[in-house]
């Protein structure tokens, strides 16, 4: 019986349509207000004052680099460049240098992705967020599936799977275990967490903040928002940790106790020790029966 050969996929340099013809595209200009976002777009955190810092270089020097868009029926969608594309409406251009080019939704997603990745302003989040749907493109997986794939991949042998992912990874000046192995995980953590690193939180600080109880993280956050270092946090987290083990007396052995220490007794003003009698006189009867 013979094996039914799995269909080849694409390599990276197809799905981007052939980087040849990407190099050698004519340069457009086209209006800002024909072009449109992007649903590929890797990049959910825009930083106002970087923006407004990219928009003053603009006013001063121009978009450097053009755009690239391809045609949909209600305009131009940008592929890569967004970042770029709102920071001249800050300047308040009214046109942009594009290229032009036929990308399908898969081609498209791909372009944008790694574009985005060779950037080195991407949040750590959106950065693995990015890596892991470009494994999903290229391996014709969706997102969740290409967790379980790339985990997979660790423990077997080498394969097409594993030549695709170095020929991205390499592209991006990274190797694919080490991404699997150290960053993928940092998906699982607390969504608090997430949008703090989408805001700029360096991961040093968040891997601390992730060991400790979750609903201690937003003071946490707050803390390392606030300028607290490494090992501040560190102490922070222990100082937790200890609060957590230390045994809590209940309050029945509390009340007990203070109830037999003459010295407590003694020490209390009278209206409160009338308090205290009242109390008792409160008690249900099993409690003041003595045996």
């Amino acid at each position: 019986m013979t094996r039914k050969r799995p269909p080849r996929r694409e390599g990276l340099a197809e799905l981007l349509g052939g980087a040849s013809a990407l190099a050698h595209s004519p340069e457009l200009t086209l209006q800002v207000a024909d072009l449109r976002p992007g649903a590929a777009q890797p990049r959910q955190y825009f930083d106002e004052v970087a923006l407004e810092s990219l928009a003053q270089s603009i006013r001063t020097e121009g978009v450097l680099q053009p755009l690239l868009v391809r045609p949909v029926p209600d305009g131009y969608e940008i592929v890569a460049g967004e970042r770029r594309w709102r920071a001249a409406q800050l300047a308040g251009l009214e046109e942009v240098p594009v290229i032009i080019r036929d990308l399908d939704e898969r081609q498209a997603r791909v372009a944008a992705l790694m574009e985005n990745l060779q950037r080195e302003n991407l949040s750590l989040i959106d950065e693995v967020t990015a890596k892991l749907d470009l494994v999903a493109s290229v391996l014709g997986l969706s997102r969740d599936e290409a967790r379980g794939r790339l985990m997979q991949l660790l423990r077997e042998e080498p394969s097409e799977d594993h030549q695709q992912l170095e020929q991205v990874f390499s592209s991006l000046g990274e190797q694919w275990g080490s991404y699997a192995k150290n960053k993928l995980h940092i998906l699982n953590w607390p969504a608090p967490l997430l949008d703090a690193l989408r805001s700029g939180l360096p991961r040093t600080l968040a891997s601390v903040i992730v060991g400790a109880p979750e609903e201690h993280h937003a003071e946490l956050i707050a803390l390392a928002q606030g300028g607290a270092s490494r090992a501040e946090l560190m102490t922070a987290v222990d100082q937790l940790r200890e609060k957590q083990r230390a045994p809590v007396e209940p309050s029945t052995s509390l009340a007990v106790r203070r109830l037999t220490s003459r010295r407590f007794m003694g020490a209390l003003p009278d209206d409160e020790k009338k308090a205290v009698e009242r109390w008792l006189a409160r008690m249900p009867e099993v409690l003041r029966r003595q045996e």
